[in-house]
């Protein structure tokens, strides 16, 4: 496994193993890295000699997260949770600490209209380049856009896809490198397909050894480099500014998946689907574990599709039972 970083403190070896057996398990190791990074600071700094860590230590780190929001650090906790466990597996024994709890993020993603994703379309078949700069990924942006947009994937996940994943006979995809750790079949449209084959057509003109090799990625630069995400967020950016779409520091590409939530569902229930199919059809589209995780893609809708809403909150009212104006949750272990 490369390794970008180097720890310096006594959980040096630890922490490298940790980052190993995650990169085993296909996990995205960017956090990872990131937090550990802090905790190796930590350890120095507290000269830490002893492979175990202790409540004391625990404490005494968290009072450097004072100004940390709550959603990180919870995600901080999780993380040193983990490491923990796994150093008390190696026979480290140290003490495992409790997450906090867990406090739900009140941003709010931007949802394009239907006129807004047709112009982004538009102005990503319009871009040129300036200059004659190899690694411009501009190539390959219409077709990458169309893609998140179709089919709802993240980013990470689409910047991944290798050419054995693209399927043009069966007309589907299959996404290997997943949040949630698992293979996601997904259909491609006949509009997409059009696009992709077109993409490729091209993209395999190009004077290059191995673009089409099964594990060649599928989506590359004019010198053959997978696109990186930096890159596609800053060409992004350029065309929401290009379709006079406003506060564009606001807007993130992410925000491309919760549109494409919202107007599937909005297509499905004006197709005649039932909310109560069409919500689970929604949540297994978009590679989610669970239905809740799904409720805050629909949630967004209120200001722009309040039927919508209405129908959500008719399928939330069996949820949760109310008697006597008491609210009584469902125990899901029950």
């Amino acid at each position: 496994m490369n390794k970008p970083f180097f720890f310096k403190s006594v959980f040096s070896p630890y922490f490298d193993g940790f980052l190993e057996m995650k990169s085993v398990m296909k996990f995205d190791l960017k956090r990872f890295r990131i937090f550990f990074l802090e905790l190796d600071s930590f350890f120095i700094e507290t000269g830490a000699t002893n492979t175990y860590i202790t409540k004391e230590q625990i404490n005494a780190w968290s009072t450097t997260q004072l100004n940390v929001q709550k959603t990180t650090l919870y995600q901080k906790y999780s993380i040193l949770r983990q490491f923990c466990l796994y150093l008390c597996h190696n026979g480290q024994e140290c003490y495992v600490p409790k997450l906090p709890e867990y406090v739900r993020s009140d941003f709010v993603p931007y949802i394009f209209t239907h006129e807004q994703i047709k112009l982004v379309f538009e102005a990503c078949d319009r871009l040129t380049m300036s200059d004659r700069r190899m690694n411009s990924i501009l190539f390959a942006l219409p077709a990458f856009f169309r893609l998140l947009y179709s089919t709802g994937v993240r980013i990470s996940e689409a910047s991944s896809i290798k050419n054995e994943d693209v399927d043009f006979e069966r007309k589907q995809i299959i996404f290997k490198k997943t949040k949630n750790q698992k293979h996601r079949l997904i259909p491609v449209n006949d509009s997409l397909l059009v696009v992709l084959k077109q993409y490729v057509g091209y993209r395999n003109k190009m004077p290059l050894d191995g673009l089409s090799r099964p594990d060649g990625f599928f989506f590359v630069s004019p010198i053959g480099k997978p696109l990186l995400e930096c890159a596609v967020l800053y060409w992004f950016k350029r065309i929401l500014r290009n379709c006079g779409i406003s506060n564009v520091s606001g807007i993130r590409v992410h925000d491309i998946r919760h549109t494409t939530a919202v107007h599937s569902l909005i297509k499905m229930t004006n197709n005649g689907f039932d909310i109560y199919c069409a919500f689970p059809i929604l949540s297994v589209f978009l590679g989610h574990k669970t239905i809740e995780s799904t409720e805050k893609y629909v949630h967004l809708t209120q200001e722009m599709y309040p039927e919508v809403i209405k129908m959500e909150q008719a399928f939330s009212s069996f949820v949760f039972l109310k008697v006597n104006n008491t609210k009584f949750e469902f125990d899901d272990n029950n």
